[in-house]
């Protein structure tokens, strides 16, 4: 069999590969595409009313409080309420023994009829005596005695008629009445209990807690820095009366929004404070006094304020607020900004961004400070929820691999 691979053939072919190995590194060098531009949305800063509110902390009081006392003394024989429950202004409450207090009633009547009957009998007298004096059939003494004596008889009858106003009130006194609407707490004394007048402690308490008071603590430091705000002109005053929000201890928000009512005129000594008291509906009656609450107040409006989206906020190493904008060149420039308090999925920004500037809002974690890139001005910031959905569909893909190479 003859061979193919010889010495004869081997020194040929190495010619060959070497003759093109030669040629292959004369030639030129293919040049590589330039990098493209990566695309970003961006959003040009805006300014816009905002409403700056306070968040004060404070507790829930009463509207009205009442503490129910007897104004006679007696035994009480019937307790006409239950505890814990709505009460209306005048309903009876108890009932005291009434015997002694209807006897002197009836007194007080009698002795009014005996008064006016004394009245009768002198009215009658004296008119005749100016009669007959004139006749000179009796003295002028005697028609003298007649008036004084009809004078004194009628000073009774308005004696007797305020006896029986006195013994009337205290008659009404033995039913204990309820003086405001609201709701009535547990009873300090039963039926059989004997009560004096204007005792020192209560028969029962009753508030009226709809609508309700909230009492809240603004320092004197955060009044201070708002009148500077309102007088340079930063800040304008809200138009009407201010809006109340209150969030509860589980962090719901109530149903009603208030109003605030008063501003205290002193600060506390002890804790540096300023009161303020808001008017709060209450209907279903799920505050009770004594909550302790958190306020939000609008206090002023900021015409010029900057909001821009959480998303588009980063912190460094140092923990600092950083935003990527749009540069000289069409650069990525890295900043770092002042926010403030979060509203809904923004930030309040205090400084470091003006108005026109362009703030990158999609796109900026595939960049970095420097970088050049392809702008896409959007008319509106996307949600954080609009942002995710890109991701989660660039991930779809390889969540979908994955579980066919699972199964």
């Amino acid at each position: 069999m003859q061979r193919l691979w010889g010495p004869a053939n081997v020194l040929p072919a190495m010619a060959l590969l070497l003759s093109l190995a030669l040629g292959a590194c004369s030639q030129e060098p293919v040049g590589l595409p330039p990098p493209q531009a990566t695309r970003v949305d961006v959003w040009p800063v805006q300014t816009q009313p905002l409403q700056m509110e306070q968040t004060l902390v404070g507790r829930t009081v009463a509207y009205m409080v009442s503490e129910v006392r007897p104004q006679v003394g007696g035994i009480i024989q019937k307790r006409l309420f239950t505890e814990g429950q709505q009460v209306k202004a005048g309903e009876v409450l108890y009932q005291i023994d009434p015997s002694s207090y209807q006897a002197a009633y009836d007194s007080a009547r009698a002795a009014l009829a005996q008064g006016e009957a004394a009245v009768l009998s002198a009215r009658p007298k004296a008119e005749r005596y100016e009669r007959l004096v004139k006749l000179d059939a009796v003295s002028q003494q005697d028609l003298d005695e007649a008036h004084a004596t009809l004078r004194q008889n009628q000073a009774a009858v308005q004696a007797a008629q305020a006896e029986v106003r006195t013994a009337r009130i205290n008659l009404d006194y033995t039913r204990i009445k309820a003086p405001i609407d609201g709701r009535i707490g547990t009873s300090t004394v039963t039926p059989g209990a004997l009560v004096t007048a204007s005792q020192e402690s209560a028969l029962a308490t009753i508030r009226q807690i709809d609508p309700l008071y909230v009492d809240v603590a603004q320092s004197s430091a955060q009044l201070l820095a708002l009148q500077r705000q309102l007088a340079s002109g930063a800040l304008r005053a809200v138009d009407g009366k201010v809006q109340v929000r209150l969030l509860l201890e589980d962090g719901s928000t109530h149903a009603h929004t208030g109003t605030l009512e008063v501003v205290g005129d002193a600060v506390d000594t002890g804790t540096g404070n300023l009161t303020l008291r808001a008017v709060v509906p209450n209907p279903d009656r799920t505050l009770l006094p004594g909550m302790y609450v958190r306020a939000q107040l609008p206090m002023a409006v900021n015409q010029q304020a900057i909001l821009v989206p959480q998303t588009a906020v980063t912190r460094n190493t140092r923990g600092e607020a950083t935003v990527l904008l749009v540069g000289a060149g069409g650069k990525v420039e890295q900043r770092v900004i002042d926010v403030g308090e979060a509203r809904h999925d923004q930030w309040v920004v205090n400084s470091g961004l003006q108005a026109g500037e362009q703030l990158i809002v999609a796109g900026g974690n595939a960049v970095k400070a420097g970088d050049t890139i392809q702008v896409h001005v959007v008319a509106q910031a996307p949600s954080a929820a609009e942002r995710a959905a890109p991701d989660a569909a660039a991930d779809a893909p390889q969540q979908q691999a994955a579980q066919s190479a699972a199964r």
